[in-house]
């Protein structure tokens, strides 16, 4: 069964074919997704590594975890589920523009 791995603190300039070359020394690779930002087009400075089985998967993180790339040590680690956001991207209270003063017109 396929195992998605985090792979975090990498180079901005680390592209997906270079996380293709690095994980398949551990194994079969499913997929390789390099998160971008949606504006600049730039690495976020982590992936997202799907081994095509869990032994590959686990010696993926022997290797990998804590290995020194263009000088910054990766993290690697299984990916824990995508959490549930709230509707629309925002919380924290936002009505829509329809706070405040609610005294206009009245003196």
């Amino acid at each position: 069964m396929a195992k998605k791995l985090y792979v975090g603190n990498l180079p901005y300039g680390v592209d997906e074919q270079q996380l293709r070359d690095l994980f398949s020394q551990a194994g079969e690779i499913s997929d390789v997704a390099v998160i971008t930002d949606k504006y600049t087009g730039q690495s976020k400075g982590f992936a997202f590594v799907e081994m095509a089985t869990d032994e590959a998967a686990d010696e993926a993180i022997k290797q990998f975890d804590g290995y020194s790339l263009s000088n910054r040590q990766m993290v690697v680690n299984v990916a824990r589920p995508r959490e549930d956001r709230p509707a629309g991207g925002r919380s924290g209270g936002y009505d829509g523009g329809n706070s405040g003063g609610g005294g206009r017109g009245r003196y």
